[in-house]
């Protein structure tokens, strides 16, 4: 691993993707940062429910914003190859109230899980969003570059993580004035 303040890359080499984020978190945990780090994660996959660690690093007191790519099955909305994979985008805002904030999507209008498990058939696979599915691919595109320009092209993960300067989330909980907010349990 290469380890500066702001800064992290872990080699994986092809290690299963919840071994290697499991490390990565525990890490950001004995080792926070003073203000924020980039994590690459490098030739990790499959990487699974990303809302699932940046909700454990927001109950510890950290904000996160988690990615990683998946295999290409995402072609364009007017068709074509598939171009980028379903990339989920994870996000994890702790709170004093004890509830963090943890927003986790697809890029795909389901997820390749849904398909291999028999919940939804292969060609419910592409973009979410119906007539609006190209702001869905341009994000899964996004994402799947970004990720491979900074962990290269064997699968991987980029995690932002940072210690909080403020505490939005009450706030907001009060503001929807009882209605269900993303990760609310």
């Amino acid at each position: 691993m290469v380890s500066e303040e702001g800064f992290q890359r872990w080699e994986a080499r092809g290690a299963v993707g919840y071994l290697v984020l499991a490390a990565v978190v525990e890490e950001q945990f004995a080792s926070p940062p003073s203000h924020a780090r980039v994590v690459v994660a490098a030739g990790a996959f499959p990487t699974g429910v990303l809302g699932y660690w940046v909700r454990r690093l927001a109950e510890g007191g950290l904000a996160g914003a988690l990615t990683a790519t998946s295999r290409r099955r995402l072609g364009h909305p007017d068709g074509g190859p598939p171009l980028a994979g379903t990339n989920p985008l994870a996000l994890g805002i702790p709170s004093s109230d004890g509830r963090p904030l943890v927003a986790d999507v697809s890029m795909g209008r389901v997820t390749y899980g849904d398909v291999i498990s028999g919940a939804a058939p292969p060609e419910e696979l592409v973009p979410f969003g119906g007539e609006h599915a190209h702001k869905a691919f341009a994000l899964a595109v996004g994402l799947q570059t970004f990720v491979e320009a900074l962990a290269g092209g064997a699968g991987g993960a980029v995690l932002v993580v940072a210690r909080p300067e403020a505490d939005p989330v009450p706030a907001l909980r009060e503001l929807a004035g009882g209605v269900r907010l993303p990760g609310d349990r």
